[in-house]
C-alpha cells in the first residue's frame, strides 16, 4: 500500500504538470489575425483589425499578434507595451502607399530633428517590452513616397494638403529651423520608429522598400536587432538600414543589409535641436553583420550633436559599399564622438575610402571654437583587411580642432592611393602592410604626433616620395622593413620639424641627404650606405 507522503508527492507532481502549462499559456496570449477576418490576399486593408487586436491584447496585459502565411495589406501599425508581432514563414505585411493612412501626424525625429510627421509604418511611442519577430517579410511600397518626394524637391510649385498639415503641426520649428524649412514640408516617415521606448526586440524578419529609413529607434534604450534582412534598391533615396538615434544599450547582430544609403548609421541629433535634446547615443555593439552596396557600411553621423560614445564594431563584412567605416561631422554640429572600437572587419570592392573620418562633411567657413565645434577622439581600429579601395584611410580635421588619438593596428590594404591625413594629432599606424598603385603611401598636412611603426609597402611607386609631409611635427618612423630602392624617402616643407627615423631596415634607401637636415633625426637604421 503506498505511503501517504508518496501519494501526496505524486498528486502534487500531476497537478504541477497540468497547471504549469496552463499558467504559461494564460500569460502568453496569441491572437491570429486570420481568425478575426483579416484578408490574406493583400487586396483589402486590415488596418483596423490589426490595431483593434493590439488594443485588446494590451488591455488584457499584452500578448502576441500572429500573422499566418499570406499577404496582409495595412496602414500604420501602432504598437503598445507588452505586444509582439509574429510573422510566420510565408507571411508578408504589405503597407499601404496612401499617404492619408499615416495621419494624424505624431511626434518623431526626421534626419535627427524633432518634428511632428506622418506615422511610421510601424510606430511605437513610449512603449515597453515590444517585439517584432518571425520569418515573414515587411514590404514598404516606398516607390510612391520616393516619387512624390522628388516632385516636391525639384523646385516646382507643388502644394498639397500634406504640406499644409505639416506646416501647421510644425509652425514653431519652421520659424527658426532653416534645414527643415528647406525640405518643402514633405518628410517621408521611417518604416519603423520606436520613440521613447524601452526593451525592444526585432528578430528574424525581413524588410524592403521603406519610404525613408528602415528602422529608427529614437530616444530609446535596451534595443536588440538580430538576424534580420534589409534589402532596398540601390537607387532608393535615403533608405538607410538601421539608424539608432539618441539611444542607449543597442545590440545589432547577425544582420544582412543592402540599401540605397548607409547600412547602419549611429546618430544623436542635428545642430541646435540635437544639442538642446542633449541625448547621446552610447553603449552600442554591432557584430557578425554583412553590408552590401550601401553608401557606408557602418557610419557615425553626420547628425551627432548630442554625442556618440562607447561603440564596438566587430566581425563584419562589407562588400561594394562606397565607404567602409565612416565617421562624419562638420562645423555647426557640436558634440563629441569618442571611444570607438573596430576590429575583425573584411572590406571588399570599396568605391572610396576603407576608413574615413572627417570633420568637413560639408563645406563651411572657419569659425572660433564653440559649442558648434565637433570633436572626434579615441578611436581604435585593428585586424582589418581592405581590398580594392580608393584609399585605405583618410582623416580630415579642422584648423581649430584636430581629429585626435586614432590608432590602426594589424591592417592589410590594397588600394589605388595611400593614406591621407589633414589636421590630425596622435595618429598611429602599427603592423600594417600596404599595396598602393599610385601616389605616396602616406601624405600628411598640418598634423602632429604621427607614429609609423612596422609598416611595409609592397612595391612603392618609383620616383615618388615614400612620405610626403607638410607642416607636420613629431613624426616617428620606426621598425619598418622596406627593401625596395626608394630615391626620395621623405619630402617635407620648411614648416616640418621633429622627424625621427629609428630602427628601420631599408637596404634600398640612402639616408645621406636626410642626415644633412637638422629637422630629421636618424639612428640605428640599416640602409644602402650602411651595407
Amino acid at each position: 500500500m503506498p505511503k501517504p507522503v508518496l501519494v501526496m508527492k505524486r498528486s502534487l507532481s500531476f497537478f504541477l504538470l497540468f497547471i504549469i502549462p496552463f499558467l504559461l499559456n494564460s500569460q502568453s496570449v496569441w491572437s491570429n489575425i486570420a481568425d478575426h477576418g483579416a484578408d490574406r490576399s493583400g487586396k483589402i486593408k486590415c488596418t483596423d483589425i490589426i490595431n483593434d487586436l493590439i488594443d485588446s491584447l494590451s488591455a488584457s496585459g499584452g500578448g502576441t499578434l500572429f500573422f499566418p502565411a499570406g499577404t496582409f495589406l495595412t496602414g500604420p501599425i501602432e504598437m503598445k507595451s507588452n505586444i509582439t508581432l509574429y510573422l510566420d514563414a510565408g507571411s508578408t505585411v504589405k503597407f499601404s502607399d496612401d499617404f492619408d493612412d499615416y495621419l494624424p501626424m505624431v511626434p518623431s525625429r526626421w534626419e535627427d530633428v524633432r518634428v511632428r510627421n506622418f506615422k511610421s509604418l510601424i510606430y511605437a511611442f513610449q512603449c515597453e517590452n515590444i517585439s517584432i519577430r518571425g520569418d515573414g517579410h515587411f514590404e514598404g511600397q516606398g516607390k510612391r513616397w520616393w516619387d512624390f518626394m522628388r516632385s516636391v524637391t525639384t523646385g516646382q510649385p507643388v502644394d498639397n494638403k500634406w504640406q499644409e498639415i505639416f506646416r501647421k503641426e510644425n509652425e514653431t520649428l519652421l520659424s527658426w529651423n532653416q534645414y527643415i524649412k528647406g525640405k518643402n514640408n514633405f518628410l517621408r516617415p521611417p518604416m519603423i520608429t520606436t520613440y521613447e521606448c524601452k526593451n525592444v526586440l526585432i528578430e528574424g524578419v525581413s524588410f524592403s522598400n521603406p519610404p525613408f529609413w528602415t528602422i529608427m529607434p529614437a530616444f530609446s534604450e535596451n534595443i536588440t536587432i538580430t538576424g534580420i534582412t534589409i534589402e532596398n534598391p540601390g537607387n532608393s533615396p535615403n533608405t538607410d538600414g538601421i539608424d539608432p538615434s539618441s539611444c542607449r544599450n543597442v545590440h545589432i547582430s547577425d544582420c544582412h543589409i543592402t540599401v540605397g544609403d548607409d547600412c547602419i548609421v549611429i546618430k544623436s541629433g542635428r545642430d541646435e535641436d540635437g544639442r538642446a535634446a542633449a541625448k547621446p547615443t552610447e553603449n552600442i555593439t554591432i557584430t557578425n553583420c554583412t553590408m552590401l552596396e550601401g553608401h557606408g557600411g557602418v557610419v557615425i553621423g553626420s547628425e551627432m550633436s548630442g554625442g556618440v560614445r562607447r561603440i564596438s564594431i566587430t566581425n563584419c563584412v562589407f562588400e561594394g559599399t562606397d565607404i567602409g567605416i565612416r565617421i562624419k561631422t562638420m562645423r555647426g554640429r557640436g558634440g563629441v564622438v569618442e571611444d570607438i572600437r573596430v576590429s575583425n572587419v573584411n572590406m571588399y570592392k570599396i568605391l572610396n575610402e576603407g576608413i574615413l573620418i572627417t570633420l568637413r562633411y560639408q563645406p563651411t567657413k572657419p569659425e572660433s571654437l564653440s559649442e558648434r565645434t565637433p570633436a572626434v577622439r579615441n578611436v581604435q581600429l585593428s585586424n582589418i583587411n581592405i581590398r580594392d579601395a580608393l584609399r585605405p584611410v583618410a582623416i580630415y580635421g579642422l584648423d581649430e580642432r584636430a581629429v585626435s588619438n586614432v590608432s590602426f593596428n594589424d591592417i592589410r590594404s590594397f588600394s589605388v592611393k595611400g593614406i591621407l591625413l589633414e589636421n590630425t594629432s596622435g595618429i598611429s599606424f602599427h603592423d600594417m602592410e600596404m599595396d598602393v598603385s599610385e601616389g605616396s603611401p602616406l601624405e600628411a598636412k598640418d598634423s602632429r604626433n604621427i607614429s609609423w611603426d612596422k609598416v611595409s609597402v609592397i612595391s612603392p611607386v618609383k620616383n615618388l616620395p615614400y612620405l610626403k609631409l607638410s607642416n607636420c611635427q613629431d613624426v616617428r618612423i620606426t621598425n619598418c622593413y622596406q627593401p625596395e630602392i626608394i630615391n626620395t624617402f621623405i619630402k617635407k616643407d620648411e614648416k616640418c620639424s621633429g622627424i625621427y627615423l629609428i630602427n628601420n631596415i631599408m637596404p634600398g634607401t640612402d639616408l645621406t641627404e636626410m642626415k644633412k637636415n637638422k629637422e630629421i633625426i636618424t639612428g640605428n637604421n640599416i640602409t644602402k650606405e650602411s651595407l
